[in-house]
């Protein structure tokens, strides 16, 4: 009779065979004003607005909106001169009637005036290495020489330098923000439209910041399809870690689109790279209102167990075995405790999924005999009580133990 081989305990240790946390890549601390990216601190999280940059007034309201809600950086964008200027007085009037704020500006073709002025005002540039030094397409071109290649390069040297100095002396940051829709016709000749033209596009631009001894920069990589975008910050990581390179990267999907499906779409990229250790800062690019962005952003965080910033909610999803309505009841226990951050509640139909299900949690609240529920703290049931007192109830022991805060 064949028998399966025996698995040999090569665990010398008490510690588990596999690790249930994730172990972030080390990256260097960039300082955006009051917030630091990188250096082992919490995944930051990003929005932008969608007001013009010239409405002052809608700028300074849209900023103040999302920084209310847990926006840690805000981007705005600057296509012209004009915009830039008016970042200044954003600037002021948020500090005026608000707080500061870590603003970012988006600045894209042919944007060293632009930048420049707008380095005046704000913490951080974002330029993209695909349109800062606009190639015009040739639809004749069979090749590009190295002559032409270097030709090119040295003029974005030109370019960039003016930036990176200002930013440097400044002590302020900025973001290589590589799109893959946006790539110079010169990448793209060399290398194609893929994952290795975004991340030689991000180093040429690493290197002209290295070598005039700045390296308050964090990069991007961003796609709309899923796997482009992850195989593009694996092989950026890998990239970085050959060279010596330790810059924070910034994740997102471009372009995801509206929705639950955008919502998915958006996690798939994120969460991936971020259970990889990959990732500094993330945003959640959605086609609604900025504000919606965030709950996604934090929902991606607290489920990796990156960052705890609400209550986690454990729950069976209900069968024929359950006691009460649960839908209905785990509506409720959140209503009544969403305000609580730090805790884990646990919501289950019957006894067969708690209290083993639900031992890593706070609290738990169990249906385990018809009309009643079993209130546990962690594995140790407390008290039984009617099911019309659950929450109630609930509340009361999440008091007893100096764990509760009104809302």
């Amino acid at each position: 009779m064949q028998t399966l081989p025996t698995l040999e305990n090569t665990n010398t240790t008490s510690q588990p065979a596999f690790d249930t946390t994730i172990k972030r890549r080390k990256t260097r601390p960039v300082k955006v004003g009051d917030v630091t990216i990188g250096g082992g601190y919490p995944v930051v999280v990003q929005s932008m607005i969608n007001e013009d940059t010239l409405d002052i007034d809608g700028s300074v309201a849209g900023i103040r909106r999302l920084h209310e809600i847990g926006c840690e950086i805000v981007r705005v964008t600057v296509p012209s001169l004009g915009h830039a200027k008016a970042l200044a007085e954003i600037k002021q009037k948020l500090i005026k009637t608000y707080r500061d704020v870590p603003i970012v500006a988006d600045v894209h073709h042919n944007g060293m005036k632009i930048a420049l002025e707008v380095a005046k005002h704000i913490e951080k540039v974002r330029i993209n290495p695909g349109l800062y030094v606009f190639e015009k397409p040739n639809s004749d071109r069979t090749e590009y020489t190295k002559a032409e290649f270097d030709e090119i390069g040295e003029k974005i040297r030109e370019t960039l330098a003016p930036l990176v100095i200002s930013l440097r002396d400044q002590g302020k940051a900025m973001r290589i923000g590589v799109n893959h829709g946006s790539l110079a016709e010169r990448m793209l000749f060399t290398y194609g439209d893929t994952p290795e033209g975004m991340v030689e596009s991000a180093i040429e631009f690493i290197r002209i910041c290295e070598s005039l001894d700045f390296h308050n920069v964090v990069i991007s990589m961003k796609a709309s399809r899923v796997p482009v975008m992850v195989a593009a910050y694996r092989l950026m990581a890998k990239r970085m870690d050959d060279l010596g390179m330790d810059y924070p990267l910034h994740l997102g999907v471009t372009e995801a689109g509206d929705g639950e499906y955008g919502r998915i779409k958006s996690t798939a990229g994120i969460a991936t790279l971020l259970a990889d250790g990959i990732g500094d800062t993330i945003r959640v690019s959605l086609t609604e209102a900025p504000e919606k962005e965030i709950p996604v952003c934090y929902s991606i965080l607290q489920a990796l167990g990156l960052r705890k910033t609400m209550v986690e909610y454990v729950a069976c999803p209900s069968c024929g075995r359950t006691l009460f309505n649960l839908e209905e009841v785990l509506h409720t226990v959140r209503e009544a405790t969403k305000h609580l951050t730090g805790l884990d509640i646990a919501v289950m139909g019957c006894i067969v999924n708690g209290p083993g299900e639900m031992a890593d949690a706070d609290y738990g609240y169990v249906g385990k005999t018809p009309g009643y529920i079993s209130l546990y703290r962690g594995r140790e049931e407390i008290k039984k009580v009617p099911e019309s007192q659950g929450v109630e109830e609930l509340i009361n022991l999440i008091k007893a133990d100096g764990r509760w805060v009104d809302p």
